[in-house]
């Protein structure tokens, strides 16, 4: 198995990021969100590097198989670790892909290590600009609403992930856009990540303010996608909003897709990524 030592924890203890890398060509690295791991990215994974990427997916720290301190889950620190990821694999010319939270992975590292090394960003249902409601931030979503996340996953946080994995891919009394067994695999990966980690990561992504990174990433050409439908992070709070602050940005919204749209748009997303890219 591959492992990429990241920055140690507050106690002195080595972090090591699990990742797959597969393919040749242009680098591409796959960001998940929470709580999954990089297996989320599956189909896309295995239809970019079919078409000539490298494909280069790893897991956040406290998730699948990559290291689970005590603390850390911070974006400061997620962006530390994406560097580290693409220092020590010697990565240029990368494309960011990072869905869900995994989109404030690629606005931090942008806004505190710049773009020299990435020609092209993309954020998938991404939890970017800025997802708390505050005074200066009237858009966002109440803090009520994060509360009863962390109630949720206090009390019984299987029970909890299993009905936020139905509202995460749209399953509902009338619709059903994945299996059953499609949901099982995503009950099984968000019940084996790190409960400290799946928690502080609400804190970090609800919490943390992307606005400053993004201003200093306008330059950099950039896709958003976001399903109209998605009901974890809404699209007026974040896809909308982040297109109005990156003008020059492509900005495609998938009709009736609920936030999983990596699975319930699987094709349709593998071929928007390729077209991005220019493949």
């Amino acid at each position: 198995m591959s492992y990429i030592k990241a920055a140690t924890d507050a106690h002195g203890e080595s972090i090591n990021l699990f990742y797959e890398d597969w393919g040749q060509g242009d680098p591409v690295v796959l960001i998940h969100g929470w709580p999954l791991d990089h297996t989320m990215w599956e189909h896309q994974a295995i239809a970019l590097a079919e078409a000539g990427l490298r494909v280069i997916a790893y897991d956040r720290r406290g998730f699948g198989k990559s290291s689970r301190p005590w603390d850390g889950y911070n974006y400061d620190t997620f962006a530390a670790d994406l560097n580290a990821v693409i220092t020590e694999l010697n990565l240029s010319n990368v494309t960011l892909v990072g869905f869900s939270m995994g989109g404030g992975e690629i606005a931090r590292y942008l806004g505190t290590y710049g773009s020299s090394k990435v020609a092209r960003a993309v954020y998938i249902s991404a939890v970017t600009p800025y997802m708390l409601k505050t005074d200066d931030n009237p858009e966002g979503v109440p803090q009520e609403i994060f509360d009863g996340i962390l109630a949720g996953l206090k009390k019984d946080r299987f029970d909890f992930l299993q009905t936020f994995g139905k509202d995460f891919y749209g399953v509902g009394m009338l619709s059903k856009p994945v299996s059953d067994a499609a949901l099982q695999w995503n009950q099984t990966v968000v019940s084996l990540a790190s409960p400290k980690a799946t928690y502080d990561c609400v804190k970090a992504f609800s919490s943390t303010d992307f606005r400053a990174d993004l201003a200093k990433a306008a330059d950099v050409p950039t896709l958003i996608i976001h399903g109209d439908a998605d009901k974890t992070v809404p699209i007026a709070a974040s896809g909308e909003r982040v297109a109005k602050m990156l003008p020059n940005a492509q900005y495609k919204v998938y009709e009736g897709e609920p936030h999983g749209l990596f699975f319930t748009s699987k094709d349709e997303l593998s071929r928007d990524l390729l077209a991005f890219i220019g493949k």
